[in-house]
């Protein structure tokens, strides 16, 4: 075979499939048209010429040798026409009650080699077979092979006159051999076949359920990156605003610097919503601004202390450990935790306070602390454990990525905050 025939076979394999496919489209729209033309094919090549070959023997001709005259009993028309659709009309059904075809088929073919009759039409006994392999329950096919069997028996039986029984007896169950084995493969890779459909339509099922749960994951990250950025900024402004409101009038510089500092907190806010919500958006063409910046991290937090100290919260910030050997994750972790407790030691202990930041790195265990001495009118009240908010929420959220643990509790007049967090490398991250 050339190289020119190898590559024409594409067109013609495909073509053969899509033949094939809507033949079964078909069948499975129309089952009785198949059933029907397998029974007309029986009739026509095997009932046809034994009825042909009784009127010639009618008429005088003799058929076949004189041996296999003396075997054989010849049938009226009547008779032959009553076995030949007793053979071959159960096969109708054999796709629906294969069991019931292949009995019924067995007792006519029983009835008739007991009157000693031969039919081409015996062909419907491994037909009935095949079927039963292939469209019955695996459980009848040993008492069918073993009633077979036994038809077959009595079958060489009645030729041992004019040929040797074993000879007959093998021809006859290689032939029902192949008739089992022929339905059972199809059978196995129809099996097969419906095994791969349901692993490709699992696999996709799965897939689009990945694809949702990533989605989900994506917009819990963001919504927690909108938590920490709106928060925290907004009640900076809103701090910075009542203190400019309260400065106007007494001290006009220190409500003009309030107002600068509230355009810095706003345009920073505006400037990390842009970059949260830049990876929501798809570009159709090259950017036109420039890159965005990278995710906060620790070196970010010194930035942060002075924001916060601007609005009137005096934060004394100190770290210890190799901080600068943490991956990016831990850092932007490491932020967003530190941002939304000085977010709630300033909404909460409110200006004139004090909050205590330490951030400590041992081993492979990071610990955040941050403590405020709560508002400074004496009646003020640091809220109860029983209060929390979202913002907590999220710090909980963030450190179960690094199995770590957040513990919120009263000091004295104020607040603190405890986060530990382990650094050990997960398995396969190394």
């Amino acid at each position: 075979m050339t190289i020119e025939d190898l590559s024409g076979m594409g067109p013609l394999v495909a073509r053969l499939g899509r033949a094939g496919q809507r033949f079964r489209h078909a069948d499975r729209a129309r089952p009785w048209v198949l059933d029907t033309a397998v029974v007309a094919l029986v009739l026509l090549l095997f009932c046809l010429p034994d009825l042909l070959h009784a009127v010639g023997s009618i008429d005088g001709d003799h058929e076949g040798p004189r041996r296999f005259r003396l075997v054989f009993t010849r049938l009226p028309v009547a008779g032959m026409l009553a076995l030949q659709a007793g053979l071959v009309l159960p096969l109708l059904w054999r796709r629906r009650a294969p069991a019931a075809a292949f009995g019924a088929v067995t007792a006519v073919f029983v009835l008739q080699w007991s009157l000693g009759a031969a039919l081409r039409a015996d062909v419907a006994l491994f037909v009935a077979l095949y079927s039963l392999a292939l469209h019955g329950r695996l459980r009848q096919l040993p008492w069918a092979c073993a009633v077979s069997a036994g038809a077959l028996g009595l079958v060489a039986a009645r030729v041992s006159a004019a040929v040797s029984a074993w000879d007959a007896l093998f021809f006859l169950l290689s032939t029902a051999t192949a008739a089992l084995a022929l339905g059972l493969v199809i059978r196995i890779r129809r099996a097969q076949l419906a095994g791969l459909r349901d692993r490709a339509a699992r696999l996709e099922i799965e897939r689009d359920q990945r694809d949702r749960l990533a989605v989900a994951a994506e917009r819990a990250r963001v919504a927690r990156e909108m938590h920490d950025i709106v928060g925290h900024n907004l009640s900076v402004i809103i701090t910075l605003a009542d203190a400019g409101a309260y400065a106007a009038g007494a001290a006009p510089e220190r409500g003009k610097e309030a107002l600068h500092l509230i355009g810095d907190a706003g345009r920073q806010a505006l400037g990390e919503l842009r970059r949260v919500l830049g990876v929501l958006r798809e570009a159709d063409g090259p950017p036109a601004e420039p890159a965005l910046s990278p995710q906060p991290g620790l070196t970010d937090i010194d930035a942060l202390c002075e924001a916060v100290r601007a609005a009137g919260l005096e934060v004394v910030y100190r770290t210890a450990g190799d901080i600068d050997a943490l991956d990016s994750g831990v850092q932007l972790t490491v932020y967003r935790i530190v941002q939304e407790a000085l977010t709630n030691s300033l909404k909460h202990a409110g200006a004139g306070a004090r909050a205590n930041l330490a951030v400590v790195v041992e081993d492979t265990r990071l610990t955040i602390t941050v403590q405020d001495s709560g508002p400074p009118d004496p009646a003020g009240r640091p809220r109860t454990a029983n209060e929390e908010g979202h913002g907590l929420v999220g710090m909980r959220e963030r450190a179960a990525l690094y199995g770590g643990r957040v513990s919120a509790s009263p000091a004295g007049a104020g607040w603190t905050v405890r986060v530990d967090l382990d650094l050990t490398p997960q398995d396969g991250a190394r």
